[in-house]
């Protein structure tokens, strides 16, 4: 496996952990253009990397080592940035992992052992941050379709019109043969 991160004790606290777990640290890189470069060079199966790195930054370098080619490594990003952009932006770069520094010894171990065989993992508080936020969003939506299933065929006609794009006379005169007129709190 490669670690890459600018900070050298960090390297060694690392690569002494994975050691101690019978895990082969194989190369090390300081920044993302070292990364991408002893990523070609070794053929490691799993890349850990840090976000913040002088030259280019690992999402950078996530992004030049996973290319799509057959047999390319599986990268970890592991920060102490614990920021939604940022594990957005790993997981697009096609990161399968997204740890914070803050893990036990015993899960980053788990975690190298674990993205070679194409699963993928995020920090427990990111996965339960992330889990939050998709469940609110759904019922966001389930709110927004009780609603909708409210309104009448002629209200839904008319929210319909507001987005059409065509003539503005097209939709007067689809508009026109309405002999009841809607409360406009029943718009609101």
């Amino acid at each position: 496996m490669l670690l890459a991160d600018d900070q050298t004790l960090v390297r060694t606290g690392f690569r002494m952990i994975l050691g101690a777990d019978g895990i082969d640290v194989v190369a090390e890189a300081t920044n993302g253009a070292e990364a991408v470069e002893a990523a070609r060079r070794t053929r490691s199966d799993v890349v850990l990397m840090d976000i913040r790195m002088p030259e280019m930054d690992g999402l950078e370098a996530t992004r030049r080592i996973l290319t799509g080619a057959p047999g390319e490594p599986r990268v970890v990003i592991l920060t102490t940035f614990d920021l939604d952009r940022y594990v957005y932006a790993a997981l697009s770069a096609g990161a399968s992992g997204f740890l914070l520094k803050d893990v036990t010894p015993e899960y980053l171990a788990a975690a190298v052992r674990t993205v070679p065989t194409g699963d993928a993992l995020l920090a427990p508080a990111i996965t339960r941050r992330l889990v939050q936020r998709f469940a609110e969003r759904r019922a966001g939506a389930a709110a927004l379709h009780r609603k909708l299933a409210s309104l009448t065929p002629r209200e839904l006609e008319v929210l319909g019109l507001l987005g059409f794009r065509g003539d503005v006379p097209v939709c007067t005169a689809r508009l026109r043969p309405c002999a009841a007129v809607t409360p406009p709190s029943r718009l609101a």
